[in-house]
């Protein structure tokens, strides 16, 4: 009786230190220890690589990046291994663009002829500011101590083992590009194994990449016995849906090579900043990368890489201490049909036996609908009005603010607050049983979706087993006041799996994603009905999650201010016309601040200077503009070479020098263009054998970005259009030296400034107009 007595206590605490746990399962330790075998991953050794190779910006083309290269290739020829540095011009297609790459390759020889592993990662940090600390040197150092304690194994393995270090992966993955379309190795690949980030922090996540279905790399890695697999197959099928692309891409769609990516999230407000630093890299998190390679190399290197090809896809997610748990994508359908003639009996049976009424549970679906719509409502218009309120956010670009963990928080707490007061407000006396039944039925619709259409989410069938397991003892049990605990203990397995989703959504896609985590809440809570219909006094938990929500909200403006550790982005452009002879300051920004007043002014013009401006990650605009004074910048020295009407074509070679060393060159079209062919110093754009053109573009699209890597280099682009398509381009050269020429006098960011970035930034750009 006494025990009976705490029963709501204790179940909150199993609720509360399960979520916990699902969260805190995700990583391994950030211990680091002192002796570590030689033989065994040293994170201490990774980190005195990392403090190396991000001590400054090191893009390609830059001239710490050689810096970065020799530290890279001196570390590999320490361990015994013959370095080759693959220097070869390469372009990409989807991202149009080019450059001269370096990659750094080595090989371990294996003791059989077959298919080699594959160890990816890139070394070149995002331009101009970026560290590249987390993406991707925490991806090289990883590689580089997790090869050295295999090494020191003395065991040859079986398989060859091949290490490629690309070089610009951030300007469209060019250096991957050269090695699987130039390097002879790259036929010889069985899998990759490649380590990215998109942020500082948090769990790894696994992502596939494969042409045809993902079986035989799950049962692979599954056997590879990584401690803390992290990802699941909504993840998989999510992403083989985005546009995302990494180095792993290139491997798939030009080689066909499956591969793994093993990528973290958290922390997005570092990704590609000067804060992506060497301090700032979660130490659990280098970890949780150090843990998939050593399982992985010791796994993939000794066993056969030859047949990893299969159709057939999984359904999978990860569990703390089972791994990765799957079943096959041909179950989903059965599991779904199996689960609605369960539910259907379970309501007759139910009616039948007078457990369940027709009226309670069409009265049930009100507090979860009304739940639904109103936290959905609030969270999307909540968002919008502290945009409104902090128009500051519009300024970090991918939409994850520094005080974004207090919003999910936020949200989520008043979600559960609504919730609670629907629930409590107007149907506390309704039957459990009867109230149960309308989640259950959202979750089955939901799952009826998944059956057809996104199958990669099949384990969301789980929460309607519980559910099914929680209604049938609601309907056949007669002692039905001690089932408060054991729905708990059931509610375990789901919140371990489900709980992480609520946060990962918007750390990885921006803020917009709050309203998706407030469907899912809604949703974990109405799964939870059972557990909570049955507690007393649910007003004070309504309450509690009240003033959780309120304080985060407060915590959130108290920290929506910029500081040393929570940099504010701004940009700056000195863009000369070389046409018109006229310049202008302008800037991605939104709202002037203390520096770019000193270009912009206190009342710049709103929008930009011209239609056509250099591209950016996000696709954002120029926001403010000024008239400026005119700068001697030597212009670029740009030639037509040939200009040639051949039958029905129209061929064109050009020619452009820079004549003051610019890190970019873009060429911008203002009017739509078909290519028949294309080509940037002889390299080639491929054609599929089906399209008239090699590609297609509308005005004011970039036709092809070239980054420099050298004072004498000449870009010679040379294609092939119809006879009468209308030609005529803007050529933007870009150099990243605004602070440097002596021609401008400018004051420095203060300490809690930082360039913005995915956008050309502390530029002077010569924009010269042609028209054929």
């Amino acid at each position: 009786m006494i025990l009976k007595k705490y029963h709501q206590v204790i179940s909150i605490l199993i609720i509360v230190a399960t979520v916990y746990f699902s969260f805190y399962s995700l990583t391994p330790s950030a211990k680091i220890e002192g002796n570590v075998k030689v033989t065994e991953f040293s994170t201490e050794n990774a980190l005195l690589h990392l403090k190396e190779i991000s001590k400054k910006p090191h893009f390609t083309g830059s001239p710490e990046h050689k810096v970065v290269v020799n530290y890279i290739v001196d570390q590999l020829e320490k361990l015994g291994l013959e370095v080759e540095i693959q220097e070869q011009l390469a372009i990409n297609k989807k991202w149009r663009a080019a450059t001269k790459t370096k990659n750094i390759i080595a090989k371990i020889k294996g003791t059989e002829k077959g298919k080699a592993l594959l160890l990816l990662s890139h070394y070149d940090s995002n331009p101009h500011s970026s560290l590249g600390a987390s993406d991707a040197g925490s991806g090289v150092v990883v590689i580089l101590e997790g090869v050295r304690a295999f090494l020191a194994q003395n065991k040859q393995p079986k398989n060859d083992i091949i290490i490629c270090i690309t070089d610009a992966e951030e300007l469209g993955l060019l250096g991957a590009n050269a090695f699987v379309n130039h390097h002879p190795w790259a036929k010889d690949v069985g899998v990759v194994l490649n380590f990215e980030a998109r942020g500082s922090g948090g769990p790894s996540y696994i992502l596939l990449e494969t042409n045809g279905g993902n079986k035989k790399l799950i049962e692979a890695f599954d056997d590879a016995k990584a401690s803390h697999p992290v990802g699941n197959s909504l993840m998989y099928s999510i992403y083989k849906m985005l546009p995302n692309d990494t180095d792993l891409t290139v491997f798939r769609e030009d080689g066909d090579i499956d591969g793994y990516n093993f990528a973290f999230i958290d922390d997005h407000f570092d990704y590609h900043t000067v804060q992506d630093s060497y301090e700032r890299l979660d130490l659990n998190t280098l970890n949780h990368q150090a843990s998939y390679l050593t399982a992985a190399l010791d796994y993939f290197s000794n066993n056969n890489l030859e047949n990893l090809k299969t159709q057939e896809d999984y359904v999978y997610f990860n569990f703390p201490y089972f791994g990765l748990i799957f079943y096959p994508f041909s179950w989903v359908i059965p599991m779904f049909i199996f689960t609605v003639i369960l539910f259907l009996a379970f309501l007759f049976i139910g009616i039948s036996k007078n457990k369940l009424t027709i009226k309670g549970i069409l009265k049930g679906f009100i507090p979860l609908t009304g739940s639904l719509l109103f936290a959905s409502l609030f969270t999307y218009y909540g968002w919008k009005l502290l945009l409104k309120i902090h128009p500051q956010y519009q300024d970090i670009l991918h939409g994850f603010t520094y005080n974004g963990y207090y919003y999910i928080t936020a949200f989520v707490s008043l979600t559960l607050t609504i919730c609670f007061w629907f629930y409590k407000g107007f149907f506390k006396k309704r039957s459990v049983q009867d109230l149960t039944v309308a989640p259950l039925f959202v979750w089955l619709l939901m799952n009826g979706g998944i059956a057809f259409y996104l199958k990669g989410a099949g384990f969301f069938i789980l929460p309607v087993l519980i559910l099914l397991v929680m209604l049938g003892v609601l309907i056949f049990n007669k002692k039905q006041g001690k089932t408060m605990l054991f729905f708990t203990l059931l509610s375990i397995p789901i919140l371990i799996i489900f709980s992480p989703l609520v946060k990962m959504f918007p750390v990885g896609l921006g803020l917009k994603m709050l309203l998706i985590s407030s469907i899912f809440t809604v949703l974990l809570f109405g799964f939870l009905i059972p557990v909570f219909q049955q507690y007393k006094n649910p007003k004070n938990l309504a309450n509690l999650f009240l003033l959780i929500g309120i304080m985060a909200l407060i915590s959130a403006t108290i920290f929506s201010d910029y500081s040393i550790d929570r940099r504010q982005p701004n940009s700056i452009l000195y863009v000369l016309d070389a046409n018109k002879n006229e310049a202008y300051w302008a800037s991605y920004n939104s709202k002037v601040d203390e520096f770019t007043k000193q270009f912009l002014g206190e009342h710049p013009t709103k929008g930009s200077y011209d239609s056509n401006t250099t591209a950016s990650k996000y696709k954002t605009g120029i926001q403010l503009f000024t008239k400026a004074a005119v700068k001697n910048l030597e212009k670029p020295t740009i030639t037509v070479v040939l200009d040639t009407i051949i039958g029905n074509d129209r061929k064109v070679i050009l020619s452009i020098l820079s004549n003051r060393n610019a890190n970019k060159v873009e060429i911008i079209t203002r009017t739509p263009i078909q290519f028949k062919s294309f080509k940037v110093n002889n390299e080639p754009l491929k054609k599929k054998a089906k399209d008239t053109y090699v590609f297609e573009i509308t005005k004011g699209t970039t036709v092809m970005s070239y980054y420099r890597t050298s004072k004498s280099e000449v870009i010679n682009l040379e294609f092939v259009v119809d006879r009468s398509q209308k030609l005529n381009i803007d050529i933007l050269e870009a150099k990243y030296d605004l602070f440097t020429n002596s021609q401008f006098n400018i004051k420095p960011r203060s300490e809690i400034m930082m360039p913005m970035p995915f956008v050309l930034n502390d530029a002077t750009v010569i924009k010269t107009n042609i028209t054929f």
